[in-house]
C-alpha cells in the first residue's frame, strides 16, 4: 500500500499505523476494545464519561497493561470533574483527548501543555473553526449518518466543508465501515476515518451476544432519529421502547419515564433530585418535557441497559446507519486488515487519465 494512504497528517500526529479511529462509545468502548484497536494499529479511544474518576484510572492502566501502542480517552467537557479527569489522563499519559463536546480554551491548552494531542468531536463548521482556533489539533466531523446524538447534515456534505475550512487534520465520521469509505474521506481531504458502530460489531466488543444480533439484523431503516429519548437527534436502533415513547402523549410519556427512572435511579444510585438537575443541564438550551428531562439523565443509563445487560426492552441501542449494512463480527484486527486490504484494491482500479 502507498505511504500516502498509510501516512496521512493524522497518523503522523498521533503515532497510529493506520488511519482509522474506534470511537468513544459509552459503555462499549472500554479496556479490551480499545487495546484490541489500538494493537490492530488504529487509534482506540476509551469512553471515560460512565466512570468514575477510579474507574477512568483503572481503565486506563487496564488499556496500557494490554498494549504498548497509541490511545486516547473521550471526555464531556461540560462535566463537574472534567479538570480532575484530564488530570488523570496528564499523569496517566494517555497520547490523546477527544472530547464529545468543544472544550474551553483552558482546558485545551492545560492538555497541549502536557503533550497531549487533543481532538474534539465536532457536528458543524463552525464548531471546527472555533475549536481550531483555540489550539485543537484535530477533530473529528461527524455527519448525520453518525449513531447517537447527531446532526442532519450528511457526511458527504460536512467533511469536505469542515476540510476546506481549517488547516489541522479532520477524521471523518457517520457512515464509514470499510476500505471504500477510507479512500472516500482520503479523496475529501480528510487525514483518515472514525467509526463506531463498525467497532462495536467486533468480536473484541464485550456488548453482548443478542444486542449484536439486533444490530445484525437491522435493515438500514431500522436506525431511526428520534427525540423522543432526551429532546436531541439521537440515531439509534428502532425499539418498543422507542415507538412506545414516540406514540405516548405527554401524560403516557411522563407516566412512562417516571417508571422506567425508578428503576434506572436504583442502578444509578442517585436521587430524584440529582437525576432532574443532570436532565436539566443536559437541556443545552432546548425545550425539554418533564419526561425527556428524566430521560436525559437517565440515557447513560438507558445506555447501559442495552450494551452491558443485554436488556434491549428497555434500553436504548444507539447506532449509525451503517448497522444495516453490516453483516459480521470479525476481530479488531480483521477488520482494520479488511478495510485497509480493501483500500487498497480500491486505489488500484481507479481508472487513471490518457
Amino acid at each position: 500500500m502507498s505511504d500516502a494512504l498509510v501516512e496521512t497528517a493524522f497518523t503522523k500526529l498521533v503515532g497510529v499505523r493506520h488511519p482509522l479511529v474506534q470511537t468513544g462509545m459509552g459503555w462499549v468502548a472500554g479496556p479490551r476494545l480499545v487495546s484490541a484497536s489500538a494493537n490492530a494499529g488504529a487509534l482506540g479511544i476509551l469512553a471515560s464519561a460512565t466512570m468514575t474518576l477510579d474507574q477512568l484510572r483503572s481503565a486506563v492502566r487496564e488499556v496500557k497493561s494490554r498494549t504498548d501502542e497509541p490511545f486516547g480517552v473521550n471526555l464531556r467537557a461540560d462535566a463537574g470533574d472534567a479538570r480532575d479527569r484530564v488530570r488523570v489522563i496528564i499523569d496517566e499519559g494517555v497520547k490523546v483527548a477527544s472530547f464529545a463536546l468543544a472544550p474551553s480554551r483552558d482546558l485545551i491548552a492545560e492538555l497541549k501543555d502536557a503533550g497531549v494531542v487533543v481532538i474534539p468531536s465536532i457536528g458543524a463548521r463552525r464548531h471546527a473553526e472555533k475549536v481550531a482556533a483555540w489550539g485543537a489539533d484535530a477533530v473529528i466531523v461527524q455527519g448525520g449518518e453518525g449513531g447517537g446524538h447527531t446532526g442532519d447534515v450528511a457526511t458527504t456534505v460536512l467533511l469536505p466543508q469542515v476540510v476546506d475550512a481549517v488547516d489541522i487534520p479532520v477524521i471523518g465520521a457517520g457512515g464509514f465501515h470499510d476500505g471504500r469509505g477510507l479512500v472516500a474521506a482520503l479523496a475529501y481531504g480528510a487525514g483518515g476515518i472514525a467509526m463506531g458502530t463498525r467497532f462495536l460489531l467486533t468480536s473484541d466488543s464485550t456488548v453482548p451476544d443478542a444486542v449484536k444480533a439486533r444490530y445484525l439484523a437491522a435493515t438500514v431503516k431500522d436506525v431511526t432519529v428520534t427525540t423522543a429519548v432526551d429532546g436531541l437527534p439521537h440515531r439509534m436502533l428502532r425499539s418498543d421502547l422507542v415507538d412506545t415513547l414516540e406514540k405516548s402523549g405527554r401524560t403516557r410519556a411522563l407516566a412512562q419515564a417516571v417508571k422506567r427512572a425508578a428503576g434506572f435511579r436504583k442502578l444509578s444510585g442517585l436521587t430524584w433530585s440529582q437525576m432532574i438537575r443532570d436532565g436539566l443541564a443536559m437541556k443545552h438550551g432546548k425545550e425539554l418535557s418533564w419526561s425527556q428531562i428524566l430521560l436525559a439523565a437517565n440515557t447513560p443509563m438507558l445506555l447501559k441497559a442495552s450494551m452491558v445487560e443485554g436488556r434491549t426492552d428497555l434500553g436504548v441501542m444507539a447506532s449509525g446507519q451503517v448497522a444495516g449494512v453490516i453483516d459480521d463480527l470479525p476481530s479488531c484486527e480483521e477488520l482494520v486488515t479488511r478495510v485497509m486490504t480493501e483500500a487498497r484494491h480500491v486505489l488500484g482500479t481507479l481508472p487513471t487519465p490518457g
